[in-house]
């Protein structure tokens, strides 16, 4: 798994060696910049999505642990480089995956990168079972994937989904649209069991929403906010079944 990183350390020479380091031995950690004090720190953690940050504690103007207090919440994971040992404990306190000692150990480093990497594989894996839309069939829910985490819906909200190429629009019953990074297929495996037919090959209806058919080869039905949508004759039987 690649970890996006950043070294924050006030030394050139220092900075050199880690990243040099990292080149040659953590072949999966990609340095997306480097900072020399808390200001430029702060800056290139607000502008990019990090995995790991490797923090010396002290620096000018300020230490890691100033840092860290002005980042807030903390996205990422850290790894504490310094000459001192006596901030273990506060190290500790931060949450901090590992602590290493200067100079910088090889061995070490290489346990701390593989120690990181393991917790993003299961936080990454974790995060996407959860992020794949699925229904509860105790409370009718589904969760919607978003940039930054998921959002909760109830299934009853949902008038029907539309397919839009690789994408699906979602119509709820409170005149919202929400478009999700899925197929129309997708949303029809989650919500199988939620009441919601095919109808069309562009169309997942909530059959609870649906109040009069329109007989024809396929027909069509109309629902309860008067949204008319033509059933496939192929879709037709799978329809009328939940009616009988």
């Amino acid at each position: 798994m690649e970890l996006k990183a950043l070294i924050v350390e006030d030394e050139k020479t220092s900075r050199d060696i880690l990243k040099n380091y990292l080149n040659k031995y953590c072949p999966n950690v990609q340095v997306l910049g480097e900072a020399e004090n808390i200001d430029q720190a702060l800056e290139l953690i607000r502008n990019n999505e990090l995995d790991l940050v490797f923090l010396d504690v002290e620096m000018p103007y300020g230490n890691a642990f100033d840092l860290l207090e002005q980042v807030g919440d903390i996205n990422f994971e850290t790894i504490f480089v310094t000459a001192y040992n006596q901030y273990a404990m506060d190290a500790l306190n931060a949450h901090a995956s590992y602590y290493l000692m200067k100079p910088i150990s090889i061995e070490e480093l290489i346990k701390a990168v593989d120690y990181v990497t393991e917790i993003k594989t299961k936080e990454n894996a974790l995060h996407e079972e959860v992020l794949i839309p699925k229904t509860n069939p105790v409370n009718g829910k589904i969760t919607i994937p978003q940039q930054d985490g998921f959002e909760v819906i109830n299934t009853a909200d949902i008038l029907f989904c539309k397919a839009d190429d690789n994408y699906t629009e979602i119509y709820l019953n409170n005149n919202k649209k929400k478009l999700v990074s899925k197929t129309l297929k997708y949303f029809e495996d989650a919500l199988n069991d939620g009441g919601f037919a095919r109808v069309h090959k562009s169309y997942l209806v909530n059959v609870n929403e649906i109040v009069k058919y329109v007989k024809g080869k396929g027909g069509s039905v109309v629902l309860r906010n008067g949204k008319q949508i033509m059933v496939s004759a192929s879709k037709k039987s799978d329809l009328l079944s939940y009616f009988k």
